[in-house]
């Protein structure tokens, strides 16, 4: 069973989340939050293992309850969502350490998987969030030398430009030519060794270390 914690200040919209998330057998609503503080207290209280959080909310915003709650001990993954498609706002909700970014008019089934996706400890991004994203608040940073990541191999290098360029396992997959629970495995090992949570966490790291630059 997935436990969620719903953090935002409409009543409504919490009472449609919840409606669509109870009556899928594997999840269930355990706690809500009208804003940021109650955020941070429901979390620690509950241990959900995944947070549904508004950005714009009163009190304490959700980028800074995002960060708040992922510095507690054993965080839940945090799925950040929004009316607005904002990019300055999905890159600091990556930034903060949540897992993914969608939407509110997203469908039913959408936000239900997106749950089970970032739960299973992967990254989700709206279908309209691409990596012009990142590169558009990275370019802004003092250009770094571009880093050589030695402690990864040679495929886990290319596994990490294709997964910074936005591409799903399947489609790493098909580009390298290998199984999908090989791409699995690289990509869990590259998290380790650079001390990474996630993939939106790996995208992050790779253009803001230099590794991959903006536009190329």
């Amino acid at each position: 069973m997935i436990d969620v914690l719903l953090a935002d200040d409409q009543a409504l919209v919490r009472d449609g989340f919840r409606a669509l998330i109870d009556r899928e057998p594997d999840l269930r609503v355990v706690a809500e939050a009208v804003d940021g503080v109650e955020a941070i207290a429901q979390a620690r209280r509950h241990r959900p293992a995944v947070v549904l959080m508004d950005i714009r909310m009163p009190n304490i915003d959700g980028l800074t309850a995002t960060a708040r709650v992922l510095a507690l001990p054993d965080p839940p993954r945090v799925l950040v969502l929004t009316t607005f498609d904002r990019d300055d706002w999905v890159y600091e909700a990556l930034r903060a350490g949540a897992s993914g970014f969608l939407l509110k008019d997203v469908r039913g089934h959408q936000l239900t998987d997106a749950i089970r996706t970032v739960a299973a400890g992967e990254a989700l991004l709206a279908p309209s969030v691409t990596r012009r994203l990142i590169e558009q608040f990275v370019s802004r940073a003092p250009q770094r030398p571009p880093a050589a990541l030695p402690e990864l191999t040679e495929r886990e290098r290319d596994v990490l430009r294709l997964l910074a360029g936005g591409l799903s396992n399947a489609e790493i997959a098909r580009s390298l030519v290998i199984g999908h629970s090989t791409v699995k495995t690289h990509v869990n090992r590259l998290l380790t060794k650079l001390g990474l949570r996630d993939r939106a966490q790996a995208v992050v790291y790779a253009y803001e270390s230099g590794f991959v630059r903006p536009g190329g």
